[in-house]
């Protein structure tokens, strides 16, 4: 299980009580679906009416064992899918394949089911979409009755452009506008020589700088928050060891109306599990809110910190299992 976040709930549910023994009359049973392994040797029938039933099976029933699940009787699950289409065994295949065409069947019934099933998701794919754009999702920030900033920001493809924005706040970074990821960086005059014209090519979001620490916020339900503060050297703390410069995770405590922003934002987005964001600019007491991740990869803050975020997603998949 090589998902960091999905194997500490995988572990949080079972030191819970759970496991994946379909033949134990206990009825708390755990179900891992490992795409990476089992996306070709898996089998789905969806059937969608005034109710959305169906059954998955997933093995060859030699190597890997098999088993068999009706949709009907699954309560909450917890999705972390990657794009099928790099997966080991499918990324080199021919689109016309046999194995391309059940991938892409496969995957589409799972979107379809985690979609429109009664069952308790985290989180659905149409409150994750918003990820993909950044500038769509900076528009849902600064709309939102949360009540948190946005630093200015130009998306463009005029050099010039971008050059003016510069001049006129002095400091800013840029980054990608798509939801993959990209290293965030301060534009410098080095770029303005050898770098600038290549924004005519690639459509990029610049911002302000804005001065102050980082916080990470993880949101689970409407009643768990998890905050930490980042100190770095780094514009991006994420790769700051990559460029030799230090970066400190520590738990801590936020303000109470920011508490309830971040629980507020992350409804409003439609996400039961979130990952928040923020920077805080000690100069104007204001707080910046740059990013909503409704896939975070939590166990990278939790390692440092030490918050049981794992724990928590796991009690509120178990709340709504016991409903």
């Amino acid at each position: 299980m090589s998902d960091n976040p999905i194997s500490a709930v995988y572990c949080a549910l079972h030191s819970l009580g759970y496991h994946d023994d379909n033949n134990n009359s206990d009825k708390k049973i755990l179900l891992f679906f490992d795409q990476q392994n089992d996306l070709l040797n898996t089998n789905i029938e969806l059937f969608v009416d005034s109710k959305v039933e169906g059954k998955i099976e997933i093995g060859d029933g030699i190597k890997n064992g098999y088993k068999q699940i009706d949709l009907s009787n699954v309560t909450s699950a917890y999705f972390r899918p990657y794009d099928w289409r790099y997966l080991p065994g499918i990324e080199n295949t021919d689109r016309n394949s046999e194995q391309w065409q059940h991938a892409l069947f496969v995957e589409d019934a799972m979107l379809l089911w985690s979609e429109l099933t009664s069952a308790f998701v985290i989180n659905r794919p149409s409150a994750s979409t918003s990820n993909s754009s950044k500038p769509y999702q900076a528009m849902q920030i600064q709309s939102s009755a949360a009540g948190f900033d946005v630093p200015d920001t130009l998306i463009t493809t005029d050099p010039k452009a971008a050059i003016e924005f510069w001049k006129y706040h002095g400091t800013v970074i840029y980054k990608s506008i798509s939801g993959v990821r990209s290293i965030v960086s301060r534009l410098n005059s080095g770029h303005l020589e050898d770098r600038i014209n290549d924004v005519s090519w690639c459509p990029t979001q610049f911002q302000e700088y804005v001065h102050g620490n980082d916080y990470r916020v993880h949101v689970v339900g409407e009643e768990d928050v998890f905050a930490c503060k980042i100190i770095s050297e780094a514009d991006d703390y994420r790769y700051a060891k990559r460029y030799g410069l230090s970066t400190k995770i520590l738990s801590c405590t936020i303000p109470l109306d920011v508490r309830e922003r971040c629980i507020s934002i992350a409804k409003n987005m439609g996400l039961v599990l979130a990952g928040i964001d923020l920077r805080y600019n000690p100069d104007t007491n204001r707080w910046y809110c740059f990013e909503v991740n409704p896939s975070p990869a939590f166990t990278y803050y939790q390692d440092s910190t030490g918050q049981q975020i794992d724990k928590a997603i796991a009690q509120l998949l178990i709340k709504e299992d016991t409903r």
